[in-house]
């Protein structure tokens, strides 16, 4: 099922930083509408100051030492039915408890695995007060430093039969998941195909769920659904154009990521603006970002070819996409700029909900954005009085 791990530790050849840099100095921008702002997309004024601190000053070997530093990371072949061999890396760090809770996380797009940089250290600390956990972060194929597929049809069951075979591979036969975008639908289908036998609960940070007519025009809503529900019409007004162009013709737009660091930077730069709650992105964790997915190991355009395979092929609604109801127990953290906030007793039709947390401030990157809020409701689910308390056999998380 999976090969012996190996260690790893990020080192990008000098070639391809000679290259990125050559790239950068025959940038060619575009013009720009006066006093136009965020209205037309990524500002001209912002991606030509990411640029020239690209070009002088962004010292990636520094960002790459501390990466390593940091996460311990390493790489395992894994079998994919009817795919055949992937090699993947992921973090894996321990807790020092003994009977610590292993937790799967499961970062999106444009996210990867340096999403869990900040909540890794929290949630394996050891403490009378509250549970630790193991933490297992993958790189989706595709994705980071893992090995994309050279075939077509790699959807969610894919991505889910990976991440539980490395979960079992690293002897972790019963564990815990944690998502958000994509890491939500891949840690649903992990609670669908694997849930009660390895998968014992799973908690996300994005909640989709399908319109409940209905329950639409019976339900009194709350401020804060009310926000999510211009949020959301927001979202699919002004924000869904990158998600039409990789659900239909994402080799056309990969040439672009591809060949253009700039154009990668002001594709996911604009995300990362309009996705988070005015979080404060210093220039140098923009460009970290963005380099990971320059220095990917199959090149950025692998990753967004999941959404070709799991919305482009298919008309199928969101219903369909989502599947049956998860039984095993499920944990939301609702944040008010996320991009899909739709009303708390929504989700209940479509999993088994035994933990909500509404918070103030936050957008789609809550690990990131808002790591001790998150790492706190993973305490709460699954801490003594919490609703998924010790629902791994023998794993309570307390020393």
């Amino acid at each position: 099922m999976a090969s012996p791990e190996s260690p790893f530790k990020i080192s990008i050849p000098d070639e391809k930083l000679k290259l990125l840099q050559q790239k950068l100095a025959l940038v060619t921008f575009p013009d720009e509408l006066e006093d136009s702002g965020t209205k037309y997309g990524a500002p001209l004024k912002d991606i030509q100051r990411l640029v020239v601190r690209w070009k002088g000053g962004f010292d990636w070997r520094a960002q790459e030492a501390a990466l390593n530093a940091e996460l311990p990371q390493f790489t395992r072949d894994i079998e994919v039915e009817g795919f055949g061999v992937l090699n993947i890396h992921y973090v894996h760090k321990k807790s020092e408890v003994e009977g610590a809770v292993p937790l799967l996380f499961v970062h999106g797009w444009p996210g990867s695995f340096i999403e869990v940089r900040k909540i890794l250290p929290l949630l394996t600390a050891s403490s009378p007060d509250h549970p630790s956990f193991h933490v297992v972060a993958l790189s989706l194929p595709g994705y980071g430093f893992s090995e994309a597929s050279k075939k077509q049809g790699f959807r969610l069951a894919q991505y889910a039969e990976v991440a539980n075979k490395l979960m079992l591979a690293l002897g972790y036969n019963e564990y815990v998941a944690q998502g958000g975008d994509w890491g939500s639908m891949i840690t649903r289908k992990i609670a669908q195909v694997y849930g009660g036998k390895h998968s014992k609960a799973w908690h996300s940070n994005m909640a989709l769920q399908p319109i409940l007519y209905l329950r639409h025009l019976l339900t009194p809503y709350t401020a804060a659904e009310k926000a999510g529900f211009a949020r959301a019409q927001w979202f699919r007004a002004k924000g869904t154009g990158y998600s039409a162009e990789h659900s239909t013709q994402p080799q056309t737009l990969g040439y672009s990521l591809a060949d253009s660091p700039v154009g990668l930077l002001a594709w996911i730069f604009e995300k990362l603006v309009n996705w988070t709650d005015e979080y404060p992105w210093d220039d140098d964790e923009v460009l970290t970002w963005i380099s990971i997915y320059l220095f990917s190991r199959s090149g950025p355009t692998a990753s967004i070819r999941i959404y070709y395979e799991v919305f482009g092929s298919s008309e199928l609604p969101l219903q369909s996409v989502l599947g049956e109801k998860p039984a095993i127990p499920h944990g939301i953290s609702y944040f008010p700029k996320e991009l899909i906030s739709l009303p708390r007793l929504w989700s209940h039709t479509t999993s088994n909900v035994v933990f909500e947390s509404e918070h103030a401030g936050g957008g789609h990157f809550a690990a990131h954005e808002k790591p001790q809020a998150l790492v706190d409701d993973l305490r709460k689910m699954f801490g003594k009085g919490g609703p998924a308390f010790g629902v791994v056999p023998g794993k309570t998380g307390y020393r």
